[in-house]
């Protein structure tokens, strides 16, 4: 049994043989990790690919992680925060285009508090009672995720970014913790939040072994989303001189994390496409479902500045759309109205 065989079918592998499946330079074992995610991601979703709309409501953030332009420590960042009226804006903008998901996204900003947010996740769901509300707002507390919860989220996206607590030192200021933000992923799962997670590849200090580690704390955190991406330099940050991540390195990420998690909602994200033109199309074709198109105003895209020339910032939402779908057609993708909620695995009882 190959280790991509042993993969599919023990859903894990040691630490030495990941490593060895993310740098092999043989061909026909390449290719068979791709054909195999691919598949299984056919098998799964068919050739339809779900569609988030990203919306990156305030830019504002209390934390200094190393890597991240918005941290608080950037001082050449135009901080904004988008009027409740512009967000249901670009929900109203989504809606009528097809979006049934809304990622409200933004830095860990106090101004927030859970009844500022929860307010806002009201009014969305009022408005447009089909639809999904994913958040990515950093930590926050127990009680603050339960009343967000209530208030109608879905689903909660929280990447750990490394699961060694040594390189997590290296990402970050002293005072932040793996072991806190891990807690904060099991607390979103117990209250019934559908939970993504997901890393950097190619980040500064990163080892192959790292990586092995990353997917043994998603094997044990079982997730409903896993967002990945490439590494990506930002120049009003201290990694402004470290190299980005590889595409090949993410893609393979990407094609091992579809096999250990055959049902699981993987995207293919902008990162991709700002390492190459078809990055987000490689992403699908190595067993990603989804794509996050930014419905954000593009004025405000230009400020939400996580890593430098970000893919699709020039451009309009429907030139956009229209770019990404000329990209699939090809291949026989297409993008669909659908909520797609995360369909857990079958158990035997």
């Amino acid at each position: 049994m190959d280790l991509i065989d042993k993969l599919q079918t023990e859903g894990m592998l040691t630490e030495d043989e990941f490593c060895r499946l993310l740098w092999t330079e043989d061909g026909e074992i390449r290719a068979k990790l791709f054909m195999t995610a691919q598949q299984i991601a056919i098998e799964n979703f068919g050739k339809r690919i779900f569609i988030r709309g990203l919306i990156e409501f305030t830019n504002y953030c209390w934390r200094d992680c190393f890597y991240c332009g918005l941290r608080c420590a950037n001082k050449k960042i135009d901080r904004y925060r988008m009027p409740n009226e512009v967000i249901l804006d670009c929900c109203r903008i989504g809606y009528e285009m097809g979006f049934r998901t809304f990622v409200l996204q933004g830095g860990e900003d106090h101004y927030y508090t859970d009844e500022v947010m929860g307010n806002i996740i009201r009014a969305i769901k009022h408005l447009y009672p089909d639809c999904a509300i994913t958040l990515s707002l950093g930590e926050r507390s127990y009680r603050s995720y339960k009343e967000l919860f209530a208030a109608g989220a879905d689903r909660y996206l929280l990447r750990h970014e490394t699961a060694d607590s040594l390189h997590y030192s290296r990402l970050h200021p002293p005072s932040y913790s793996l072991a806190v933000r891990q807690d904060c992923l099991y607390d979103l799962k117990s209250i019934g939040y559908q939970v993504g997670s997901g890393f950097m590849v190619g980040s500064p200090y990163q080892l192959t072994e790292y990586l092995a580690k990353d997917f043994e704390f998603l094997r044990k955190l079982a997730p409903a989303m896993i967002g990945i991406g490439p590494f990506i330099p930002n120049k009003n940050t201290p990694f402004r001189h470290q190299k980005a991540g590889s595409l090949e390195l993410t893609l393979r990420c990407i094609a091992i994390l579809r096999i250990m998690f055959p049902k699981a909602n993987i995207p293919s994200t902008t990162a991709l496409g700002t390492l190459h033109p078809e990055g987000r199309l490689h992403g699908i074709l190595s067993g990603a479902n989804v794509l996050m198109p930014n419905l954000s105003p593009v004025e405000v895209q230009e400020h939400y500045t996580l890593y430098d020339k970000i893919a699709g910032v020039d451009g309009s939402l429907s030139h956009n759309l229209e770019l990404l779908s000329n990209q699939l057609a090809p291949h026989g993708y297409t993008m669909v109205v659908d909520r797609g909620d995360y369909v857990p695995e079958k158990t035997n009882q």
